[in-house]
């Protein structure tokens, strides 16, 4: 039912964050700052270190290069804010910078749904068919693999975003999380809100169906392929090519279907935030160790590079 709407209707927004405790705040403050410096270093040097290592110019560095491009900026949506937040008495956000923020975060993880199926498809095309790789990876098909899941992604985010902010917001300003999601802005709105839940619903399910369909569908190819390698050094090297992708999949796919998966009557504030915290400041963290940490030709280009600047100074 839509609610009364005698009540003011909301033109900012008060963002609670994670605690109003001075202490734990500060606490807070360092906790993200140095995840954030960790993450544009990680990011960033990986990125750096694939471009000066001619033996990194692969389509696959080139897809985790791109990645780590969106983790930098998907991360510089939520921190910089929830560092202000942490400092800073006044929480105050507009509903227009609300609706940039939100804009955003769709937008990259969108972006980041369907970078992570191309990257799922390069697997399989490299295990199923490696005699053909390079030519059917080719540079071009992987730049305009990685402009059409920006495309989509973005596309998606003004579908969602103009869906969400039609909503007419009153009552209490006050959103208790650390950023502009969905549920604690469902719980403001005046509307009546079934019509907007099944879009978002729709909306959401189509492009999560669809990328995660891509990617089993690569994945089932590749054990498929795998399992008609005779050697065990063979099929543990295949798989091993795989591991880092699947990792990352399973961390943010687990994160963002258990976060809109339920009923919003089923969201709690610390719940959400928590299980937020996942998709928006660890994975953007992670996927650098992930990508770098067991990997043998990130490991040697590494040693490479230092041996390079050593030997400059």
């Amino acid at each position: 039912m839509e609610k009364e709407v005698n009540q003011t209707l909301v033109t900012d927004f008060v963002m609670v964050g994670f605690t109003t405790h001075p202490v734990l705040r500060l606490v807070f403050f360092v906790l993200f700052l140095v995840s954030y410096t960790l993450t544009l270093t990680g990011n960033l040097g990986l990125m750096v270190l694939i471009y000066l290592d001619s033996n990194l110019h692969t389509p696959m560095y080139f897809f985790v290069g791109s990645l780590s491009f969106l983790d930098i900026w998907y991360s510089s949506v939520y921190t910089p804010r929830i560092l202000s937040d942490c400092v800073s008495k006044n929480k105050v956000m507009s509903v227009a910078g609300c609706a940039a923020q939100f804009f955003f975060s769709a937008g990259l993880a969108y972006s980041e749904c369907f970078l992570l199926a191309a990257m799922a498809y390069d697997r399989y095309v490299a295990i199923c068919n490696p005699l053909r790789y390079a030519i059917a990876m080719s540079k071009k098909l992987c730049i305009q693999l990685v402009i059409a899941s920006y495309v989509a992604g973005f596309v998606d985010a003004i579908v969602h975003t103009a869906n969400t902010f039609r909503l007419r917001f009153c009552g209490d300003n006050t959103i208790d999380h650390y950023f502009c999601d969905v549920p604690p802005l469902v719980k403001m709105a005046c509307d009546d809100t079934r019509v907007y839940e099944l879009i978002m619903t729709s909306v959401m399910g189509c492009n999560v169906l669809a990328t995660t369909a891509l990617i089993l569908g690569s994945y089932t190819g590749i054990v498929a392929a795998v399992l008609h390698i005779r050697s065990a050094a063979g099929r543990r090297k295949a798989f091993s090519t795989c591991s880092a992708h699947l990792t990352s999949v399973t961390f943010f796919y687990g994160s963002i279907l258990l976060m809109y998966s339920r009923p919003s009557s089923q969201h709690t504030p610390n719940w959400d935030k928590a299980n937020a915290l996942f998709y928006t400041i660890v994975n953007p963290l992670a996927n650098p160790m992930i990508y770098s940490l067991r990997n043998k030709d990130v490991k040697v280009a590494f040693k490479k590079v230092m041996a390079k600047f050593f030997t400059l100074k």
